[in-house]
């Protein structure tokens, strides 16, 4: 499974990439606000990311229209070959994916909340869907059911289109996700560094090093 990371923070991205561990990035308006008076405009801060990364970076087109959405899009392609747009899932989302298909420009459909959508959103040519289960988790809906749904449809008529879980809540989530076979988590910062512990290998380390303190002499290095 594939590691996105859900965030617009570069110190964030940063750190997570030297680990290896990240395969590319998810913005959104919400996430981009917050870096609000670091970079010059938004083009800047993309680029930046798209340096860092060197994978999949989604930015947002907030217009409403399919021809807004086409123009939003042709301009973040140009930012850097590492874009791709995130969408609305709505009837001038779906024509503006489309046309953004033939013009090989990658699109990620986003607020997804039903298989349906995602059905939909993979027959318009989407490269990507982002069914956000922890938000449906907040409702009283079983979100992760809906990843296994959209898995089971995309695998019986081989759509090429990627399910990148989002709105992910904790690292159970993660867990599920891979259990169902997803291709795509995109987790935010906080929650991907709590992936990193666990107790017991706090405890082990710690007793490895007390047990080596008590014979360190005898075996320098």
């Amino acid at each position: 499974m594939k590691i996105f990371l859900d965030t617009a923070n570069i110190e964030q991205i940063k750190q997570m990439c030297e680990l290896g561990i990240v395969d590319g990035v998810t913005t959104n308006p919400t996430l981009v606000a917050k870096e609000k008076g670091k970079f010059n405009n938004l083009s800047e801060l993309i680029s930046t990311i798209c340096d860092i990364v060197k994978g999949p970076v989604s930015v947002e087109a907030i217009s409403d229209d399919a021809e807004g959405i086409v123009s939003e899009a042709e301009k973040f392609s140009k930012i850097s070959k590492y874009i791709v747009v995130k969408v609305p899932m709505t009837k001038e989302g779906l024509k503006a994916v489309k046309i953004l298909s033939g013009k090989n420009i990658k699109t990620n459909i986003t607020l997804i909340f039903s298989a349906n959508q995602a059905l939909l959103a993979a027959k318009a040519g989407a490269d990507y869907v982002s069914p956000f289960i922890g938000r449906l988790d907040d409702i009283s809906h079983e979100g992760m059911q809906i990843i296994a749904d959209i898995h089971e449809i995309f695998s019986n008529y081989a759509f090429n289109t990627e399910i990148i879980v989002a709105s992910i809540r904790h690292p159970l989530h993660v867990v599920e996700a891979a259990k169902i076979g997803a291709g795509v988590a995109t987790i935010p910062f906080d929650v991907l560094d709590k992936m990193f512990r666990h107790p017991l290998t706090d405890m082990g380390i710690e007793k490895f090093k007390a047990d080596f303190e008590k014979v360190k002499e005898e075996y320098k290095i």
